[in-house]
């Protein structure tokens, strides 16, 4: 009785598993809205750094050092990518 008990209940049955293609990593990132997100602010960080480097100094364009604007440049590029993938940018203060 107990060994019939215990087949019974032993007996499993499995579905077929069903697989769907997965996109590899690069297509995942380059679609994600994240990404799209933080490239958006680095762009707009870097061009604010250029505006405010051209109006802040009050000289023609040609007159300014390049390492100037390239500073600031990378400096608001870099303020648009804090922006975004800050801790606080993810409710996680």
């Amino acid at each position: 009785m107990y060994i019939c008990t215990y087949l019974y209940t032993c007996i499993m049955e499995f579905e077929k598993l069903k697989l769907e293609s997965d996109k590899n990593w690069f297509q995942r990132l380059y679609q994600s809205q994240r990404l799209r997100k933080t490239i958006l602010f680095i762009i707009l960080g870097a061009l604010a750094g250029f505006i405010i480097t051209y109006f802040t100094e009050g000289r023609v364009l040609s007159e300014i050092n390049s390492k100037d604007i390239l500073t600031n440049v990378f400096t608001g590029a870099f303020i648009g990518f804090f922006i975004t993938n800050s801790p606080c940018a993810r409710n996680k203060c």
